[in-house]
């Protein structure tokens, strides 16, 4: 799997490097600022992008605007955006209208390298992971008019789950049911948010668009 890499902490870049070298993955470029991240990307077209959210020239959200590019102009690369904050809205704005191939991480979970690189891995095969703890802010703001009422509260934990990118089985070892258990939740609420048609890798990422349009109105 080819990597590029955009951090401008040259330290936290070589041991992000390291890591994913150890675990077999192919770091084909590294970049400190988002002008040359994308220039990385059109000249290496990555499986993965992973990139900071605050990078040169501005050191704001330059890695996020990055990101949001390299989204709508090669929809084939994963983004995995990383964060020292918990900003929900950049996962938002990192999903947009498909939440195929998307990633929203806190840095502190690259210390997880196991999850770091189930992560990347997910990404890469379209999948979508979201941070736990961006995932609760955003329920902790539910709206009014919440599309997703309809959902049983084991149901909403099993959606959650879904949006941090775990498979039936991660799922089932977190919520302590069998995984078939978990299959009916699953069946349940694709049925509940209208997301019955395709393939299952498919209506999971339906799904959790829904989940991430339905706590990100106003409210």
């Amino acid at each position: 799997m080819r990597i590029v890499i955009g951090e401008d902490q040259a330290l936290l870049r070589q041991g992000i490097v390291r890591l994913l070298a150890d675990a077999g993955f192919d770091v084909v470029a590294e970049a400190a600022d988002a002008d040359a991240l994308l220039r990385a990307v059109e000249e290496h077209e990555p499986d993965v992008a992973i990139i900071d959210v605050q990078m040169p020239p501005e050191n704001t959200d330059d890695g996020l605007r990055a990101a949001l590019v390299i989204r709508e102009r090669r929809p084939g690369v994963g983004v995995l955006v990383l964060s020292q904050f918990a900003e929900e809205r950049y996962a938002v704005d990192l999903v947009g209208a498909s939440a195929a191939g998307v990633g929203y991480l806190l840095k502190d979970r690259v210390t997880d390298f196991a999850l770091f690189a189930d992560a990347v891995r997910r990404v890469a095969a379209g999948g979508t992971v979201l941070d736990p703890t961006v995932v609760a802010h955003m329920l902790g703001r539910r709206r009014r008019d919440d599309p997703l009422e309809q959902l049983t509260p084991r149901e909403r934990e099993v959606l959650e789950l879904m949006a941090e990118g775990r498979s039936n089985k991660g799922i089932a070892e977190a919520l302590v049911v069998t995984p078939h258990a978990v299959e009916k939740h699953v069946t349940s609420i694709f049925t509940k948010l209208g997301v019955t048609g395709g393939a299952e890798d498919h209506r999971r990422v339906l799904a959790v668009l829904r989940f991430i349009r339905g706590v990100s109105g106003p409210g």
